[in-house]
């Protein structure tokens, strides 16, 4: 595992460098221009702290976000500086009791990196960027999959709050690509970045993937077609185009488990338009679809539980299991912007099935080996057979939301939104085929989420802002099957510093 510390406090939104790739065709042909618009390098550091100065050096920009606070849950578990998310603001197996706690990253993930865009002749540019997520207070990497290894054999009543992710504490576990940007040809960048739908996620959640207030920022499953270790992939080739009020977009993963990919393959494609209305409003629609090959999610395999499917004490083993599986999903996401309102809509439909090549060991992104069959001694294992074949025992995945964001002034901004999951009852090749079912006894029955979340979030300054909201989630069927709790109220109050 890697338990990397940085020394430099600091972060950069995840959309930021979607939005430096959405957007270098414009900023590549005019350079001139884009240096009279653009905020002004800073000169000292009370520049840096109190303008919107960059801190820019021969067309390399350093940008990033540090966001931290404090939050009570209903039913919670302790904070874990390893995991992505550090809080456990949705309800999770190992929740289990009311507790105050520390609570960073809540409204965006705390990072720090590098991006620049440099022209090369004619209308052509280079683009790049670099960033890495960190928890703002013990300044680790963010490493999702180190922490749920952390938990192997803790019992569940006793474990952190851990959370699979792709961030997996590497120097590069936000994006790292380069490129090349055309405002006729579109842009085309290679290595490490952001999926199709999670660029979508951050742009038509009204919470921008939030963790603390947004179900689909805060796990994952969303914007990684079905597993959050696919919401990026570390050898891509990614293709943006836009003409006039139409875009386009593909990516390819063409690594596997060695290129540090949580795949063996995926591949993407988007259109979408943004539709003048009536007067300026606007609507924006994009649909995505997504396929993945052998896609891994890390779990920790839960003890016996009763016929209610309540974990029994010691709710023990508690065994490190990857399960595999090719995933196909089709998102559907709309926003409606009409002056200071903005409504936003999203529904996606994710396929889990048997995978393409069963797996016997493999390491995984976040470096540690996992094998099948070899529990007995190092508390891992493979499961290939959670799902079945030719249709036979498939889960299906239903996630919808609807939201709004309102701007009660330039400077303050008020944002509510629902979420919804629906999961078929479905079984594997190991379950042995039961009868379809609606309860928490089995994790293959029929179950729902919910997610219901308010917040208010004011920029006072211009690199500061402040907010506060609370989220509400629950679970039930099979969805809450090995849960200690099914629900969970979670009210954060934080500071966010964006340069």
């Amino acid at each position: 595992m890697i338990r990397t510390r940085i020394a430099a406090a600091a972060l950069g939104l995840a959309g930021v460098l979607a939005a430096s790739q959405a957007n270098a065709e414009s900023a590549g042909s005019s350079k001139a221009a884009a240096g009279a618009m653009a905020p002004k390098p800073c000169v000292d550091p009370w520049d840096f702290v109190t303008t919107n100065c960059l801190l820019t050096w021969k067309g390399i920009t350093v940008y990033g976000t540090i966001d931290v606070g404090v939050g009570w849950q209903s039913h919670g578990a302790p904070f874990d500086p390893r995991s992505a998310v550090a809080a456990s603001y949705l309800v999770q197996k190992q929740n289990r009791s009311p507790l105050w706690t520390l609570a960073p990253n809540a409204l965006t993930n705390s990072a720090i990196g590098i991006k620049g865009i440099e022209p090369i002749g004619a209308d052509f540019s280079v683009v790049f960027a670099l960033d890495a997520g960190f928890d703002p207070y013990s300044l680790r990497l963010s490493d999702g999959p180190g922490s749920v290894a952390a938990n192997m054999g803790v019992p569940q009543n006793q474990q952190t709050a851990f959370s699979d992710s792709s961030r997996a504490g590497q120097w590069y576990n936000g994006q790292g690509f380069v490129g090349v940007s055309s405002p006729t040809y579109g842009t085309l960048t290679v290595f490490r970045q952001n999926s199709l739908t999670l660029d979508a996620v951050l742009d038509y959640d009204p919470f921008g993937a939030s963790y603390g207030f947004s179900p689909i920022g805060f796990q994952g499953i969303t914007c990684g077609g079905g597993n959050t270790e696919n919401c990026r992939h570390s050898t891509s080739l990614k293709y943006r185009l836009k003409v006039g009020q139409f875009r386009a977009a593909a990516l390819w993963q063409f690594g596997g488990y060695a290129q540090n990919n949580a795949s063996h393959g995926a591949y993407q494609f988007g259109v979408g338009a943004d539709i003048p209305t009536w007067g300026k409003d606007v609507l924006s629609v994009d649909a995505i679809y997504s396929y993945v090959r052998d896609s891994v999610s890390l779990g920790l395999a839960p003890g016996s539980n009763d016929a209610n499917g309540t974990p029994i004490p010691p709710f023990l083993p508690q065994t490190l299991t990857a399960t595999i599986s090719d995933n196909s999903a089709v998102m559907f996401v709309a926003k409606y912007t009409t002056g200071a309102l903005k409504l936003y809509a999203g529904y996606e439909h994710i396929r889990y099935m048997a995978p393409s090549n069963p797996q016997t060991a493999f390491t995984d992104i976040s470096g540690d080996f996992v094998c099948e069959g070899c529990a007995a001694f190092n508390n891992t294992n493979i499961n290939n057979a959670a799902f079945g074949v030719n249709g036979l025992g498939n889960r299906t995945m239903q996630i919808m939301w609807l939201g709004t964001k309102y701007a009660v002034t330039e400077d303050l901004d008020v944002i509510a939104a629902y979420y919804h999951y629906i999961q078929n009852s479905f079984f594997g090749t190991a379950a042995g085929g039961p009868a379809p079912c609606f309860s928490a006894a089995r994790a293959q029955c029929a179950g729902t989420f919910d997610a219901i979340s308010a917040a208010v979030d004011w920029r006072f300054a211009p690199k500061w802002d402040t907010y506060a909201g609370i989220m509400f989630t629950q679970v039930n069927g099979g969805l809450a099957s090995g849960f200690l709790q099914h629900n969970n109220i979670a009210p954060t109050v934080g500071l966010r510093f964006r340069f």
